[in-house]
């Protein structure tokens, strides 16, 4: 998919997202503080979080779409995982301060029982959360951005943490008040967990992690079934966050003319950037079928 196009796709469900959160947020914590809910107000400023990581998705594909220059050549899609590195250091914060609040509301003994309007607003935060997960997960995968996979992440850990928003309040409604704050660190937890998961992808789109063992077979079929390719010799990849990398040595008949010997490298290269289309760029080497025998 081309920048200019991946790049609509993005702000798209941006905008959507940072409208939804907004108004999540607005309500979730005029509700807590009404109907006394230290859960749904915690819940609520976890939505204002989404609103920040949101901006940096945005600004990471941004980035990303940017054409090669003198100081970047070989692009600048890194920048998406650096962004998710920096959401996932966001994210640990998050659920760290909500974890420690809940702790320090235990331990002070301000437990509060909440009144019905939290529970509502809990359950129609769930709704809206889970779904914006769905909408934000089919266009990360559609413009295959990492960024905006972590970013549909924090909806549905805003989902979940709703969801122990409405358990924590039902259960203190139910007479059980310690199960508010206990809720608020189990989401606090769960928060912790998933920036990690996050953080740790990004790190592996910075590291030149090879290409899956089936995109590596597709890769050697697709040389294999170029005119004049007798073997392979070296085959490495490297993924570059979205995109891959391809460098190859290839074995040809020794008696052919340089000419020859580089259409023939010229076609293993177009094959590979035709037929997998995630290859950014791919390096042919040929050496006379026989030599690496010697």
């Amino acid at each position: 998919m081309k920048s200019a196009e991946r790049l609509k796709v993005a702000y798209k469900i941006s905008i959507v997202s940072v409208i939804l959160n907004v108004l999540l947020s607005a309500v979730k914590i005029v509700i807590g503080f009404i109907a006394g809910s230290g859960a749904l107000i915690a819940d609520g400023f976890h939505s204002i979080s989404d609103v920040l990581t949101t901006f940096m998705a945005m600004f990471g594909v941004y980035i990303a779409g940017q054409s090669d220059d003198e100081d970047h050549q070989y692009g600048h899609e890194k920048y998406e995982p650096v962004i998710g590195k920096l959401m996932a250091i966001f994210l640990f914060a998050t659920g760290l301060l909500i974890a420690f609040n809940a702790i320090k509301n235990i331990q002070s003994g301000m437990v509060s029982i909440p009144t019905r309007e939290a529970i509502y607003a809990a359950a129609i935060s769930v709704l809206a959360k889970e779904g914006m997960y769905h909408y934000t997960m089919r266009g990360a995968v559609k413009i295959e951005s990492s960024v905006l996979k972590a970013d549909a992440w924090h909806h549905r850990i805003d989902a979940i943490s709703s969801v122990g928003s409405f358990i924590g309040i039902w259960g203190a409604m139910s007479g059980w008040p310690i199960m508010e704050p206990i809720a608020a660190i189990a989401i606090g937890v769960l928060i912790i967990k998933v920036a990690v998961d996050i953080y740790m992808q990004s790190i592996k789109e910075l590291i030149d992690t090879a290409a899956d063992p089936e995109t590596l077979e597709d890769i050697r079929e697709t040389i294999f079934a170029t005119e004049g390719v007798i073997g392979i010799d070296d085959l490495k990849t490297r993924i570059h966050v979205n995109r891959l990398y391809v460098d190859v040595e290839i074995a040809v008949d020794a008696d052919l003319t340089l000419r020859e010997a580089h259409n023939i490298a010229e076609d293993v290269h177009d094959r590979i950037e035709e037929v997998i289309p995630k290859v950014k760029h791919c390096m042919v080497h040929v050496n006379p079928y026989g030599e690496e025998e010697k």
